[in-house]
């Protein structure tokens, strides 16, 4: 992390001044000192600055001075240090926006605090502006929001097969969006007016996949009351997208690839065949050159439904798209539940972006619509989040700085100091965990997910 660049502007040039030991301190840091106010606009025309420090030697000439320096830049922070010091001042100094405004006498002891807790300040305003103007005008992109390099890249991909017809395989894991990205090279192609028809393939009860698919005559079977068009036959001149394809049989893998490869389809009991133009858009969260190779997928039909492959970014490593989607899905919840809350806190924020978040994009949207109907106030916060999001963010922070950082090393303490109370409350109470939950005033609830969180089992608590 660079070091904060801080502009003095003092008359006297900071020399025999009572803070001049601090001013000296100061000076390992990008410290520039300016002899005038002009000299001091100047700097701040050329280079940026982080925190501006104003000597006020003469008698009310503080406010003055401090509306000089603010009026070359305005969101500069400000310390004003007064040689002589009135409450007129202060209020002055104040009003006009300085941050904090301290006697001369006293500069030295307070000067070093002043600019840290600036400085904080203005890091964390920063950072709330930066996700504010994100979210007022994110990357969008057919339903998608992020922009992540790792997410362009899918985009990228998205527009240049979906005007083809050529068929693709999307992969991820669960929740990462890969109806999304199907719906998405749908609506781009040339056959957007025509049905868009989603199957899960898991859902559908073996003994009925065969009529699903291919549809029946009357008379075909038992309760074959009518004739029934199947699912590949109903999204003629559309999109057919088979989700979770891996959950085929075997048995269905084979007639479905026929279907693929003549682009017709017979139903069940009829005798002729009916031509079909379908194009095929097939997902997975599984391995599925795995399966081919365990002799559980065909190969021939993983090649014929792979001519692009899409493969989708699980959410832990979109980066900075964690906070816009939290930030979308928050104010997105709050005007549904009527609630009049903006956005998370930035310690919030902190954690959803340090958890790895095995349910994807929906276990976020979850998580922060749980956030905003639990919290009492305006910004929900980190206690309105799952402990055992909490917990697990906690163990897996990733470090901000060589030391680790404020909220790593904040987690380590409350990572530490949970597991130890969790192990001395199930020791107390013999691994009974409703007289613990009892005793710890939680939720039973809570109290096993936290221990679960920790690999705390009542169990091995309990008398031999």
């Amino acid at each position: 992390m660079r070091q904060p660049r801080i502009l003095v502007v003092d008359a006297r040039g900071a020399a025999g001044l009572p803070y001049s030991s601090l001013v000296a301190r100061l000076q390992p840091m990008d410290l520039r000192v300016e002899r005038s106010v002009s000299g001091a606009a100047r700097a701040i025309e050329r280079d940026a600055w982080d925190i501006g420090i104003v000597t006020a030697w003469e008698a009310d000439e503080a406010a003055p001075l401090a509306a000089v320096v603010r009026s070359a830049d305005p969101e500069l922070p400000l310390v004003v240090v007064d040689a002589h010091p009135t409450v007129a001042a202060t209020r002055q100094c104040l009003r006009a926006g300085v941050g904090d405004y301290l006697e001369l006498d006293h500069a030295e002891e307070h000067l070093e605090d002043a600019i840290a807790r600036l400085l904080t300040a203005a890091r964390r305003r920063d950072a709330a502006e930066v996700l504010r103007r994100a979210v007022e005008r994110p990357y969008t992109f057919e339903g998608f929001l992020g922009e992540s390099p790792a997410m362009r890249e899918v985009y990228s991909i998205i527009d240049r097969v979906a005007a083809s017809s050529v068929d693709v395989l999307i992969s991820g894991e669960t929740g990462t969006g890969k109806e999304l990205v199907a719906r998405a090279l749908h609506q781009r192609s040339r056959r957007a007016n025509a049905p868009f028809v989603p199957v899960d393939c898991g859902a559908i009860p073996d003994a009925l996949m065969e009529s699903e698919f291919f549809g029946h005559e009357k008379g075909a079977f038992t309760n074959a009351d009518s004739r029934r068009m199947g699912l590949v036959e109903f999204a003629d001149g559309g999109t057919l997208f088979l989700d979770e394809v891996g959950e085929l049989p075997l048995a269905l893998q084979a007639k479905l690839l026929r279907v693929l490869q003549e682009r017709r389809v017979r139903r069940v009991g009829a005798r002729q065949e009916t031509g079909v133009d379908v194009r095929v858009i097939a997902a997975t969260s599984r391995n599925l050159d795995a399966m081919v190779e365990r002799g559980e997928f065909r190969r021939d039909l993983l090649y014929r439904i792979n001519v692009v492959r899409i493969d989708l970014p699980p959410l832990r490593d979109r980066g900075d798209d964690v906070g816009l989607l939290a930030e979308y899905f928050a104010n997105r919840a709050a005007q549904e539940m009527g609630k009049p809350v903006s956005g998370l806190s930035l310690d919030a924020y902190q954690v959803l972006k340090s958890y790895h978040w095995p349910g994807n994009v929906r276990e976020l949207q979850n998580v922060v619509r749980r956030a905003v109907a639990l919290t009492r106030s305006a910004t929900p916060d980190v206690e309105d989040l799952p402990d055992e999001v909490v917990a697990a963010a906690g163990r897996g922070l990733p470090a901000a700085d060589g030391d680790g950082g404020f909220f790593a090393r904040r987690a380590e303490h409350v990572a530490k100091f949970e597991k130890q109370y969790l192990a001395e409350l199930l020791t107390r109470h013999h691994g009974d965990v409703s007289a613990a939950a009892r005793d710890a005033k939680l939720p039973r609830g809570t109290l096993y997910r936290l221990m679960k969180a920790h690999d705390l089992d009542g169990a091995t608590f309990r008398p031999k």
